[in-house]
């Protein structure tokens, strides 16, 4: 067992410069496990300083890993078949940034979020305005938006952090939609593009094409291979063909992998490149 006293007699050893005073704190922390992650996050949710909740985060980090990977190795055993699925471990990858998250707390945000509109939805007999109402409440009555100021931070590609602060990468707008859009029975798709992931909505007669990251803007096709001739991509019709899960569930992961190489996050890089190993064994 370890208390509070322990917790920040360990915490307060870490700023020691001795390497050996160091080691032997992490060490310390191993051995308590994961019995000390409720003291740490009410430490790290204390703190003023910025340098001593990342060096807490990352002791939270190294010490939930191990179950992280094992819980998504699980929840991955029967593939990403679904948009429940792909759920599920969008919100478990949240815990690559913040161990501690609460996953229920966002289901039942994005529970909220459907049942603001879900009256208006039931009611309305036709299948385009269904697809209006959600985009028009996602992107202008909850102003989600696209981060071009800091496009490559972590913070955009964590489904949590888009949720919490409203804007993020294209992948993750979309799936903000798509994940409401289950809860009401909506045909919206991911469209695993390259370079700008796009959402595609499902009529009888057509499929509709639309930009998460330009506030939701219904786009043609022959824009996107316009954009992606002059990105220097050949374009091909897999292109804009509905994703599969698990292809989207890969992309997430790539893109924090991306996210972490540029801020040399090095352990980060190597288990999401470890669980992107899983998913491709998987499917």
């Amino acid at each position: 067992m370890t208390t509070k006293s322990e917790i920040e007699s360990l915490i307060y050893l870490l700023e020691d410069p001795d390497p050996e005073v160091q080691m032997g704190v992490k060490r310390r922390f191993r051995e308590l496990g994961e019995q000390a992650v409720p003291l740490l996050d009410q430490f790290r949710s204390e703190s003023i300083h910025d340098s001593e909740r990342n060096t807490i985060n990352e002791i939270i980090y190294n010490i939930t890993i191990g179950s992280l990977m094992e819980e998504f190795s699980m929840l991955l055993e029967n593939g990403v078949q679904n948009s429940g699925t792909l759920e599920k471990a969008v919100l478990m990858l949240s815990r690559f940034g913040n161990p501690t998250i609460r996953i229920g707390e966002y289901e039942r945000k994005l529970d909220q979020m459907a049942r603001q509109i879900g009256t208006d939805i039931a009611y309305t007999p036709s299948i385009q305005e269904k697809m209006q109402i959600l985009l028009q409440f996602v992107f202008r009555e909850l102003r989600f938006r696209g981060d071009s100021k800091d496009y490559h931070s972590p913070e955009n590609a964590f489904i949590d952090r888009v949720i919490d602060r409203r804007k993020g990468l294209p992948i993750m707008l979309s799936l903000v939609v798509i994940f409401i859009a289950r809860r009401l029975n909506l045909p919206f798709y991911g469209v695993n593009m390259p370079i700008h992931f796009m959402l595609m909505y499902q009529t009888h007669n057509q499929n509709i094409l639309i930009d998460p990251f330009d506030g939701g803007t219904i786009v043609t096709y022959d824009q996107c291979y316009y954009f992606l001739k002059k990105n220097g991509i050949e374009p091909r019709p897999e292109h804009l063909q509905k994703a599969d899960e698990a292809d989207i569930l890969a992309r997430c992961i790539r893109n924090l992998i991306h996210s972490y190489g540029k801020s040399n996050q090095d352990r980060r890089v190597r288990d999401l490149r470890e669980l992107l190993q899983i998913i491709e064994l998987k499917g």
